[in-house]
């Protein structure tokens, strides 16, 4: 009897221990069960968007500064920088917009325009193979208000204005795209629209239009050359090259937009930026300090600021 009770237990205790560990495995099962990805989670994203805000403030006042200087000054800056990427297969869509405006106040001087500028690209490609794409291309660039020149001893002038001018370029050709960094975009037929809406800037011809007229058509070759660098985990470099040749006047005359942009984050929310950008056009004539006008020459912008920066 005294056996058989010992057979008993050690039956029951045996059991006890399988369910238990049979209990512990079914919990882990479970728990994995809930821990698998879902198949949706895992499906890549075919839109890839964000971009960058950045607002640059600087104040100064002088009160019997015996080094001179005007008694205050103040500027600011806005620069949005914003993207849009599409990919899926063999399709690809890129987006870009870059709007900026500045300005500046002094005592002497009064209030004058730093910056003024927006700029909308889009461009979508065909995968062919060996990172050629079949693309086309389109692109506006203007500006919000107002541009003056400032003689001396005389009014200031009306050099720009809205929509004046404007560019409209329409553009198939081919994308060469080894990287997300570079890109390289080239046509043989490209058609551009000037515009100029501004009737007195029309009046006298002024970005190549014929006098009186608001529009100009050209036709001729495009290319643009565009780069993105990570420098360093706190640096980024951003640079666009267009260039533009038209075949129905002066083809040998070169059109040159060049923009370069150096981020810098700073801490988390301050942002110190370089802005670089350069114009040269055959059509758009200077002013001279006596009011006259000049030959076109290489326009040059150069903008460094701090301040405060936004990543979306």
């Amino acid at each position: 009897m005294k056996k058989m009770m010992i057979t008993l237990v050690c039956i029951l205790f045996v059991t006890a221990i399988f369910a238990q560990d049979k209990t512990v495995q079914e919990l882990r099962d479970e728990a994995s069960k809930s821990i698998t990805k879902d198949l949706k989670d895992t499906i890549p994203k075919v839109w890839k968007v964000g971009g960058l805000f950045n607002l640059n403030f600087n104040q100064a006042a002088l009160s019997n500064w015996s080094a001179g200087g005007d008694n205050s000054a103040i500027s600011l800056s806005t620069l949005l920088s914003a993207h849009a990427f599409y990919l899926k297969g063999k399709h690809s869509w890129d987006n870009t917009l870059d709007i900026a405006y500045g300005f500046i106040n002094t005592t002497s001087l009064g209030t004058r325009k730093s910056d003024d500028r927006y700029d909308l690209l889009s461009k979508y490609g065909y995968d062919i193979g060996k990172k050629w794409y079949i693309s086309g291309l389109f692109d506006f660039r203007s500006q919000f208000s107002k541009g003056y020149a400032y003689p001396t001893n005389l009014p200031k002038q009306v050099t720009s204005d809205f929509l004046a001018p404007a560019y409209i370029l329409l553009s198939p050709g081919l994308n060469y795209k080894p990287n997300d960094e570079f890109s390289f975009f080239i046509s043989p037929a490209t058609a551009r629209w000037v515009i100029v809406k501004n009737d007195s800037l029309a009046s006298v011809a002024a970005f190549g239009v014929d006098s009186g007229k608001n529009s100009r058509f050209e036709f001729g070759a495009f290319a643009s050359i565009s780069y993105n660098k990570k420098i360093s985990p706190s640096a980024v470099y951003t640079g666009r090259l267009d260039l533009f040749s038209n075949y129905l006047h002066n083809p040998q005359n070169i059109s040159l937009y060049w923009t370069n942009i150096l981020a810098v984050k700073v801490t988390k929310v301050i942002s110190m930026s370089l802005t670089l950008n350069m114009i040269y056009d055959n059509d758009i004539k200077t002013v001279k300090s006596d009011g006259s006008t000049g030959g076109p020459k290489p326009q040059i912008q150069e903008l460094f600021g701090i301040g405060i920066a936004y990543k979306f």
